[in-house]
């Protein structure tokens, strides 16, 4: 049957998630409501630390995380030594997103592990998670894509969209992505 004889009916999707997940993901949002966004980055981020770890995230204790970032699943995150969820930066993280040692995701960025299969006349949701390698830098209001790793020093310029792999000590940018050039270290 030829795909435009096939109808989608989003009337019929299901959400995948189950009830205890979405419970635990409200008690989530309003702990992290009333308990973290009203602080200042420099009085609470051990607090915050505390409680992400409260909900199952693996976060260093170097780890820096503001006040304004949005994490939809604490357990599906991965904070190394020095790494920074920098100011409204959106992890969507059905599946895993793992932000490598000394790794900065700049502010307004949006870290999205999921997406809805369009194969699919369901439209089920789908997952695949996201690493950030070590000394990477998201340039700010970048979009990170489902599956994607961005590789050990690379950049992502501001406002990318990276939806697929990013070559380690690289420099990329535009929408989509493009290789720019070779990121070298100069000890200035």
């Amino acid at each position: 049957m030829k795909s435009e004889n096939i109808k989608i009916d989003i009337s019929k999707y299901q959400n995948s998630m189950s009830r205890s997940n979405q419970i635990k993901r409200i008690i989530w949002n309003l702990v992290w409501m009333l308990f973290a966004r009203p602080l200042p980055r420099s009085l609470g981020n051990k607090w915050k630390l505390m409680l992400l770890r409260l909900f199952g995230a693996k976060v260093s204790k170097t780890a820096v995380v503001y006040s304004t970032v949005k994490i939809y699943q604490p357990w599906n995150l991965e904070m190394k030594e020095y790494s920074c969820l920098a100011p409204d930066v959106d992890c969507y993280n059905v599946g895993k997103i793992i932000i490598g040692a000394h790794a900065t995701v700049s502010q307004k960025s949006y870290l999205c592990a999921a997406s809805h299969n369009i194969q699919s006349i369901n439209h089920e949701l789908i997952s695949s998670p996201i690493v950030i390698e070590n000394q990477a830098w998201i340039g700010a209001d970048a979009f990170i894509g489902m599956g994607v790793t961005v590789g050990e020093g690379a950049v992502v310029g501001a406002r990318a969209a990276v939806f697929k792999n990013v070559e380690p000590w690289t420099i990329v940018g535009g929408n989509p992505s493009r290789f720019i050039k070779k990121r070298e270290l100069t000890n200035v």
